[in-house]
C-alpha cells in the first residue's frame, strides 16, 4: 500500500485548504484511514479519522473546522480544513490501518501546512 498526500501549502489565518491522500497498491488491505499531524517540536497527534463503516473521529482542537471524508471509488482520503489557525501549522500525514490490525500500518510522506497570522 502506498499513500501520497497533496494539497498542503501556505494559507492566511482564517483561510481553507483541502488535503488529499491517494492510496495505491493493495488497497483492499486498508480498513480505516486518518490524518495525523506533527507541529515543529511537538509530538504527532491524530487530527481526524474515518472508519471503514463511516464513523469519524476529530481531535477537540479541530472539531467544527475540519471534515474528513473518504472516496472508495477513487481510493482517496480528504481533509477539508476551514478557519485555519496558526496552531494548525504542521506536517500532515495520511495513514491507514490494515486488515486485522488496530494500529496505523501504512503512512504517507507528509505534506506541510503553514498558516500565516
Amino acid at each position: 500500500v502506498q499513500l501520497v498526500e497533496s494539497g498542503g501549502g501556505l494559507v492566511q489565518a482564517g483561510g481553507s485548504l483541502r488535503l488529499s491522500c491517494a492510496a495505491s497498491g493493495s488497497t483492499f488491505l486498508i480498513k480505516h484511514m486518518g490524518w495525523h499531524r506533527q507541529p515543529i517540536g511537538k509530538e504527532r497527534e491524530l487530527a481526524a479519522a474515518v472508519r471503514s463503516g463511516g464513523d469519524t473521529y476529530y481531535a477537540d482542537s479541530v472539531k467544527g473546522r475540519f471534515t474528513v471524508s473518504r472516496d472508495f471509488t477513487k481510493n482517496t482520503l480528504y481533509l477539508q480544513m476551514n478557519s485555519l489557525k496558526p496552531e494548525d501549522a504542521a506536517v500532515y500525514y495520511c495513514a491507514a490501518v490494515g486488515l486485522g490490525s488496530e494500529t496505523y500500518d501504512y503512512w504517507g510522506q507528509g505534506t506541510q501546512v503553514t498558516v500565516a497570522s
